[in-house]
């Protein structure tokens, strides 16, 4: 079973508390949004929040801390405040917390007072969790490989264990933009400690990890407290497989088999949907070159990841704007509807949600 992300202290509209909403509807998988569906908007946020309230969501992850314009007592109890009283169950994050990773950003402090305002922040809104990460998928190529990465996050993870722990808190590390595939996220996570480290797991990273989805979720699933979901389409190329991101139900992962693991190991977990559509990456799998950063993971489910490649058919790239149209507000219309879009088929196809849109 799952570490279940408790939820405490807020209450919806109706004034019951979020546990008896839940307990209504019993199975139900609480359904969200991770605010980077709408990143184009430069929305902080208090307007994030203001947002999530129009489309009537159980939660809200706002993943990154750049959202955040204030870390004082008085600005997260307004925005816990506000979260409260539309019903909402607020989950927070920060960056990279590994040092050696590309992504680290150096600039706001070494990782370990990174994590410290990111605690702060956390107890601030009433997040049970820091989504975090280690970094990406170029990481591999550095010198120790990913092992390497792993050694120094964990090393992090021990030497904040304590403040953590302190807060009742757990960090949600990431499988994150092709850094880790599922067992390597679950050996960082044993090794650093369970008991306060879990996975914010998200399946759109795991197609790029040559994983099928599903298989992730099983590895993953005695560690999930929080997701970032989208969905994918895979193909065949000339020299190995292209996988594009979509909105829920617009591409080829089995949602409903996702949804009902998910229900079943990690009950109280959110489904927070993640929509980054349109983007298109190939993998040259059929070139030697390739798996160098990826030794062991042939073995290790590329087989179903590739019978879904071998279903799908090739798509055509999103264009943002034709000529002479404003970019932005073109993507931000994309984004936008690509989320809501995936929210509706989350609520009337696989049946989540606790309240009602």
């Amino acid at each position: 079973m799952c570490a279940g992300a408790g939820v405490l202290g807020h209450t919806v509209l109706s004034g019951a508390s979020p546990g008896a909403t839940a307990a209504q509807a019993p199975g139900k998988v609480k359904l969200g949004f991770d605010h980077f569906s709408v990143r184009s908007y430069g929305w902080k946020a208090p307007q994030l929040i203001d947002y999530a309230g129009t489309l009537k969501v159980d939660s809200l992850l706002l993943s990154e801390s750049n959202v955040f314009e204030s870390d004082t007592d008085s600005y997260l109890r307004e925005l816990k405040a506000k979260a409260d009283g539309l019903g909402l169950v607020l989950y927070s994050g920060s960056g990279s917390i590994c040092p050696t990773s590309g992504t680290f950003d150096k600039k706001s402090g070494t990782a370990a007072e990174q994590v410290a305002k990111a605690i702060r922040v956390a107890k601030g809104v009433g997040s049970p969790v820091i989504r975090c990460y280690l970094g990406r998928g170029d990481d591999r190529l550095m010198d120790g490989g990913i092992e390497r990465h792993i050694e120094e996050t964990v090393k992090v993870c021990k030497d904040v264990r304590s403040q953590v722990m302190d807060a009742g808190l757990k960090l949600a590390v990431e499988n994150h933009a092709g850094d880790m595939q599922s067992w390597e996220l679950a050996m960082l996570i044993e090794a650093a400690g369970k008991e306060f480290v879990g996975a914010n797991i998200d399946p759109g990273n795991a197609v790029w990890t040559m994983e099928d989805p599903q298989s992730n979720l099983e590895t993953l699933a005695p560690y999930v407290v929080c997701t970032s979901v989208r969905d994918s389409a895979m193909w065949e190329t000339a020299d190995g497989v292209s996988v594009q991101w979509t909105a829920m139900g617009d591409g080829q992962i089995d949602f409903r088999a996702y949804a009902a693991l998910l229900a079943e190991k990690c009950p109280g977990v959110p489904l927070h949907i993640e929509t980054i559509s349109g983007l298109t990456r190939n993998f040259p799998v059929s070139t030697d070159a390739f798996w160098k950063p990826w030794p062991k993971a042939r073995a290790r489910g590329y087989a179903k990841w590739l019978a879904l490649a071998r279903q799908g058919k090739s798509r055509p790239p999103f264009t943002p704007a034709p000529a002479n149209t404003d970019k932005r507000a073109a993507e931000q219309a994309q984004q936008k509807s690509e989320l809501e879009r995936s929210l509706t088929y989350c609520r009337t196809t696989l049946g989540l949600g606790v309240r009602s849109a």
